[in-house]
């Protein structure tokens, strides 16, 4: 990771001239900058991990913006992506932040919320590395490494249903409603009118309670969902109850 007191962003673009006046926008932002402008060369430089945020092309030569973010993410590169798009279509954002996105910018864009976007990811990003280790019943999470344990028993979970424990975790106990998972697991301001919300609770909570005596994941039917503290006691209430599928 680049250095407190400065942002290190790695910028893959393919077009020369808008690669210079985004690397020109956030220079004089203070931002330090590494650019490169294919796909298999951002996905190199990506890799070395040394950067607080990177910036993505949907669109480039060799790897696409969408295959850069799957294939980091597939290698443990949780570093957030600002993915760039002409395309502004619901279902490519839908798409991309699938992929583990983590935020989208459609071009084109006013300088001003290009820098509050990226100062915003490296916030959310130094907020995760200094709250390391989340614990509520019998889970935990732990933030930097992007994993997840039930019983000292280690979850394999994909970078999305991390995602998605992760913010079940800080709201535990409470209820997390659709709309909330939508706005801040999939950054999305609107609803897709798909099930992606459902079928990826669906698959969390069957990685979280397969092998388990009991649930930890209850659907407050009509509302969203509840992550319930199993062996933390009887201090908020019965929590056996019916089970909910």
């Amino acid at each position: 990771m680049g250095h407190s007191d400065q942002i290190s962003v790695l910028l893959v673009e393919d077009d020369a001239a808008a690669r210079a006046n985004i690397a020109a926008i956030l220079s004089s932002a203070g931002i330090s900058v590494e650019q490169a402008e294919d796909g298999a060369t951002g996905l190199t430089r990506a890799g070395s991990g040394s950067h607080d945020v990177l910036i993505l092309d949907r669109m480039l030569p060799g790897y696409s913006g969408i295959d850069i973010v799957t294939r980091l993410r597939g290698a443990g590169v949780g570093a957030p992506v600002l993915m760039l798009s002409a395309l502004g279509r619901s279902e490519h954002r839908v798409e991309g932040l699938e992929s583990g996105v983590d935020d989208y910018l459609a071009k084109p864009f006013e300088p001003d919320e290009l820098v509050a976007r990226v100062r915003a990811l490296w916030r959310r990003a130094s907020r995760r590395s200094h709250d390391p280790v989340l614990l509520f019943g019998d889970l935990e999470c732990h933030a930097k490494a992007r994993t997840a344990y039930r019983q000292g028993r280690h979850l394999a979970l994909s970078p999305k249903e991390f995602e998605l424990f992760r913010y079940l975790m800080d709201h535990a106990g409470e209820v997390v409603t659709r709309e909330m998972l939508l706005r801040h697991v999939w950054k999305l301001n609107f609803d897709p009118q798909t099930n992606v919300v459902d079928v990826n609770v669906g698959r969390l909570r069957r990685k979280l309670e397969e092998g388990f005596d009991s649930p930890v994941l209850e659907t407050v039917w009509g509302t969203g969902y509840r992550l319930i503290a199993v062996g933390a006691g009887p201090a908020g209430g019965s929590t056996s109850g019916p089970a909910v599928g």
